[in-house]
């Protein structure tokens, strides 16, 4: 069992229902086993020359790398930002069992 190609995946939305329809399309389509979308929170960035600061939510896949080609190309297909955050970030440890389930339900049914 190679644990190392889990994933999570931190993307950001404008607003929960976009978050929530993200995360439907997501699951739906097995390109994570669980998302997750958290209440609020304020974003600081550099966007066109200028400092920004917007309210958004954190949204947080939970998926294998090998997914992450689709999973990012459905994102940037279906999300509002021009550029949107979708950032994966490689687990260094995962417990047997969840990773099982992990690629149960990401496996190509």
């Amino acid at each position: 069992m190679n644990q190392s190609k889990a994933v999570i995946v931190f993307m950001t939305a404008p607003k929960r229902d976009e978050a929530e329809r993200l995360a439907e399309i997501i699951v739906n389509e097995r390109l994570a086993a669980c998302v997750q979308i958290l209440p609020e929170i304020t974003s600081f960035y550099h966007w066109q020359g200028k400092i920004e600061r917007d309210a958004e939510v954190l949204i947080l896949a939970k998926t294998t790398i090998d997914k992450f080609p689709e999973l990012e190309k459905m994102v940037r297909e279906n999300h509002s930002y021009e550029v949107p955050e979708i950032i994966a970030v490689q687990s260094e440890a995962v417990s047997a069992p969840y990773f099982n389930w992990l690629k149960a339900e990401t496996a190509n049914q």
